[in-house]
């Protein structure tokens, strides 16, 4: 193990030991400070974890740049829809390396680029970092810029968007055992499902079912109305756009949904191994984030899968027509970037994307 690591764990250790004095640790409080701890947290490393060798997750950014041009097509229209206002911020929360942003500035062409403004808003120092090099020619022509988590957001026309934002947030796994419901817990001993009584989770569950059986179960994101509501009322007039795994409310409790932990580019369920040096995600409650949107005045919110998306939005028969002036190894990377965002079984049908309108 390298010396990072071994100093990640003997300060999980630590954290441990004086937490499990005030009993059981509940697998959110696990997670955040897992992810998000100021010193150690898995988010705040000077390196990324992103990419293919020696990393432990890629995501669609890291296939190709389809999805950002997509994103500049879906943007566009929105610009369109509000009057072609002349300017238009693109707010993109948890921005990561800013890859996203850097193709959809990339992308966008015409009027639409001349009103574009990207503004970056990610705290972890590995992707600001990769961030500057990446959004570096955009950055120099004023057309972005980066804000930082702790900086009050602006009233603004244009769009929050975000890509694996929400699954990162701290989550509760809840299971109902059939007369109540059990969260998960860190003992001394390992994980332990313990009988709790959170009124709130319990009555959006219920309500979300038709009955419950043994062995249901989800997960509750204690920030999510926080995060989505400060996003959502920063929007003055435009589109909010989320893409993220997840699933209806409903799915999710019939799956009996949990946290996943990501290393070396395995998946397992074993969240609470390695605090610190590993990612954690959790499904995204679909159902409860768009309610939670329409709560701060958001409509014609819906959702729907990736790869259903990208097919409507996508000007596909323009990128068959540009490939074709590609070299080989290009345009067979385009195409297998193409078929992760849209075949069955590929990365397009794991991920949702939910849109919804304000103003």
């Amino acid at each position: 193990m390298a010396s990072g690591e071994e100093f990640i764990m003997s300060s999980t250790h630590d954290w441990l030991q004086a937490r499990w004095q005030e009993g059981p640790i509940p697998a959110a409080d696990a997670m955040a400070f897992a992810l998000y701890d100021a010193a150690h947290g898995y988010y705040r490393r000077s390196e990324g974890p992103w990419g293919f060798a020696g990393k432990d997750y890629y995501t669609a950014l890291d296939l190709g740049p389809l999805l950002g041009q997509t994103l500049a097509v879906r943007l566009e229209a929105a610009w369109e829809r509000l009057g072609r206002p002349p300017e238009f911020i693109a707010l993109e929360p948890g921005a990561g390396r800013g890859w996203l942003g850097r193709d959809l500035l990339a992308a966008a062409t015409g009027d639409f680029a001349q009103a574009l403004r990207y503004i970056h808003r990610d705290d972890n120092p590995a992707a600001r970092k990769a961030a500057e090099e990446a959004l570096e020619p955009f950055l120099a022509g004023g057309r972005a810029r980066f804000l930082s988590e702790s900086e009050p957001l602006p009233q603004f026309t244009g769009c929050v968007f975000s890509n694996e934002l929400f699954d990162a947030l701290p989550a509760q796994p809840w299971k109902w055992d059939g007369t109540r419901w059990t969260r998960e817990a860190l003992t001394g001993s390992g994980p332990e499902w313990q009988p709790f009584d959170h009124a709130e989770s319990a009555a959006w569950f219920a309500s979300q079912s038709d009955g419950l059986e043994p062995g249901d179960g989800s997960v509750w994101c204690e920030a999510l109305p926080a995060v989505a509501g400060e996003h959502a009322g920063a929007l003055r007039r435009g589109l909010f756009l989320a893409i993220d795994y997840g699933d209806h409310a409903s799915h999710l409790l019939a799956k009996g949904a949990d946290l996943r932990r990501y290393k070396g580019h395995t998946v397992d369920g074993r969240w609470w191994e390695e605090l610190g040096a590993c990612d954690l995600t959790a499904d995204v409650d679909f159902t409860r984030l768009q309610t939670i949107l329409e709560g701060n005045g958001l409509t014609q919110v819906s959702h729907h899968r990736l790869s259903r998306w990208i097919r409507t939005h996508a000007p596909l028969a323009d990128w068959e027509a540009a490939w074709q002036d590609l070299d080989t190894p290009t345009r067979l990377k385009r195409m297998e970037n193409l078929l992760q965002l849209t075949m069955p079984g590929m990365m397009g049908e794991r991920f949702r994307v939910l849109e919804g309108w304000k103003g």
